[in-house]
């Protein structure tokens, strides 16, 4: 079992781990070891998850989430089998815990006077400055 929060907790059978080749530059064992951590969950398909948290899941990991709806995380920070598998659990449960955070709702607000009129302001000093950068016979114009 995996937890995320007291109320959500997701077992290992929903996870599938799958070791693979990790990308970039390697030495001699390059070839043979599959260090590299690519885990699969299926969020259209986890009962362990509340509908908000899903929806919300499936918006912040967007780019990471396939047609079918498996979010796909690969780890290939660290040289070792065991320190990818962790890491991608990690980024899994961090990923999952900011779904269950509730978004802060934005109130309106209208910026003060006076950084209005500072604003207004510069846009005079840097028109006038090209105004005067201008040759004179466009300046009669």
């Amino acid at each position: 079992m995996i937890f995320i929060t007291n109320s959500i907790e997701i077992n290992d059978n929903d996870l599938d781990l799958d070791f693979i080749r990790s990308p970039g530059p390697g030495g001699q064992k390059v070839n043979k070891a599959a260090t590299a951590v690519q885990l699969r969950f299926d969020v259209e398909n986890a009962t362990a998850l509340p509908d908000l948290v899903r929806q919300r899941l499936l918006r912040l990991a967007k780019n990471r989430i396939t047609a079918q709806g498996i979010l796909i995380i690969e780890a290939h920070r660290f040289r070792s089998q065991h320190r990818n598998r962790q890491d991608a659990l990690d980024r899994f449960v961090a990923l999952v815990r900011k779904a269950t955070e509730k978004p802060r709702l934005r109130r309106k607000t209208n910026p003060p006077p006076l950084s209005k009129q500072r604003r207004l302001e510069k846009k005079r000093r840097r028109s006038q400055l090209k105004r005067m950068r201008r040759t004179p016979a466009a300046q009669d114009l």
